[in-house]
């Protein structure tokens, strides 16, 4: 039976990027996926490479800036082994704020410069009405806010997983997908491998980077839960430079022209059913910072 040194769990876009890497150092690497592979959480988020905002937990910070430092390089490679391009965007983030808490480094803007640094978001009803058009109260408080800008970059994360899978390949990474691993093998107090719901599969390191199936594993289930987010996406409607955040809504813009509007947090299991209501929600308050993303 074929072996490997490492079997990865998962093929997101953390799973792969690891099977690439311990490829280059000379491993034999077996990547298990569930499903189809990049098409789970990396296949459906927006793309923000925060480096240093107030969200990242304190623990992680550090982590996140060197992360963040390293992501040219690391999307440089990808394009140059796939020939995929990967839409990596360097123009920076501008927050929005209603208690004035920004990252380290971010430099203040008032609200008046907004208009000329982000074209998009001039004539925002956010910062010069107490409701917006049709009447209703604003889901942000125009009194109460401040602005600063941020260098982070964005990138487009189906592209990146489109190439990340196709280096992968290239490096010769095995990818074994649509068998759900059940089992990490201990024997003797060591691993040795994994069952799947179809077959086994032999290693000495298994590394488990299932995401949110990261607890279904056994024999040590972690304490990982799935947390459901909203998003869309505008076509034909004005587009963005930069990426805009605020606590209500965040927009990224693609090259295309396309802008990802996300997100809610939501404790909903493995549901992915889109509720309408939830939807029009954040469409309302990405309107009420960038009214231009109605065309």
């Amino acid at each position: 039976m074929k072996s490997w040194d490492v079997i990865v769990i998962g093929a997101g876009i953390i799973g792969l990027s690891l099977g690439i890497s311990l490829r280059k150092q000379g491993l034999r690497v077996l990547i298990v996926e569930r499903g189809e592979p990049g098409r789970e959480a990396s296949y459906a988020a927006a793309g923000m490479l925060v480096g240093s905002g107030t969200e990242v937990p304190a623990p992680l910070r550090d982590l996140a800036r060197e992360s963040a430092r390293l992501y040219p390089e690391f999307v440089h490679e990808l394009e140059d082994e796939s020939g995929i391009r990967v839409d990596l965007r360097e123009h920076g983030t501008i927050l929005i704020s209603s208690d004035g808490r920004f990252p380290e480094g971010a430099e203040l803007i008032s609200l008046e410069q907004l208009a000329t640094i982000e074209p998009g978001l001039a004539g925002s009803e956010v910062f010069g009405s107490a409701r917006d058009a049709r009447g209703r109260p604003p889901l942000h408080n125009p009194m109460l806010l401040s602005a600063a800008y941020v260098t982070e970059r964005s990138v487009d994360p189906r592209a990146l997983v489109s190439a990340a899978i196709k280096a992968a390949r290239h490096r010769e990474v095995d990818i074994s997908s649509g068998a759900e691993v059940k089992a990490v093998v201990v024997e003797g107090g060591r691993v040795t491998g994994l069952q799947t719901e179809k077959t086994s599969y032999s290693a000495a390191i298994v590394v488990n980077c299932a995401g949110a199936w990261a607890g279904c594993v056994g024999p040590q289930r972690f304490p990982v839960q799935p947390i459901k987010g909203h998003m869309l996406a505008v076509i034909g409607g004005a587009g963005l430079t930069h990426v805009v955040r605020s606590e209500a809504v965040y927009l990224v813009p693609r090259s295309d022209g396309r802008v990802v509007v996300g997100s809610t947090l939501e404790n909903a299991g493995y549901n992915k059913q889109a509720d309408v209501n939830t939807i029009q929600r954040l469409f309302h308050a990405a309107l009420e910072l960038a009214p231009g993303l109605t065309g």
